[in-house]
């Protein structure tokens, strides 16, 4: 059973690892889609205006590296079973609030409604399996019987 867990457990994580990787590669087009969808509140107008003079980009562009860096690395963690419960409450967090943002099927005209209703519930599906990981974590592995009671 551990052997399952452990190729469940990587196959899961190169979801976050594919998904970081090509917002790093095209950085561009994901930063438009941040700036397109997230707004940022005047409170912290000041700290992005600093942010951008100081590294010479957009606040978007920061935000893209980060979100792409930040989804590499939790899905490696994950996957080499390191800090699992940290990585997945945190990737629990990025969900629920990439969810909230980019699938507001509750805005959308009827045709367009079911298409990001089922993308808002795959992740929803996909917080769930952080639920899981979360909750069991980096266990010590004890013997387990291979079949049970048999």
């Amino acid at each position: 059973m551990p052997a399952l867990i452990t190729f469940g457990r990587i196959l899961f994580a190169s979801l976050f690892i594919y998904l970081g990787a090509a917002k790093l590669f095209a950085i561009q087009a994901t930063a438009e889609s941040i700036a397109a969808k997230v707004g940022i509140p005047a409170v912290l107008a000041p700290y992005t205006s600093q942010l951008e003079t100081m590294t010479g980009m957009t606040t978007p562009q920061l935000l893209a590296i980060v979100i792409g860096v930040f989804e590499v690395i939790s899905g490696l963690m994950i996957a080499l079973n390191l800090g699992t419960r940290f990585f997945a409450i945190l990737l629990i967090l990025f969900v629920a609030v990439e969810t909230f943002y980019y699938y507001d099927f509750w805005n959308q005209p009827a045709p367009g409604d079911g298409k990001m209703l089922v993308d808002a519930l795959k992740n929803l599906a996909i917080i769930g399996a952080l639920f899981m990981l979360a909750g069991y974590g980096r266990k010590p592995r004890t013997i387990e019987p291979a079949y049970g009671d048999v």
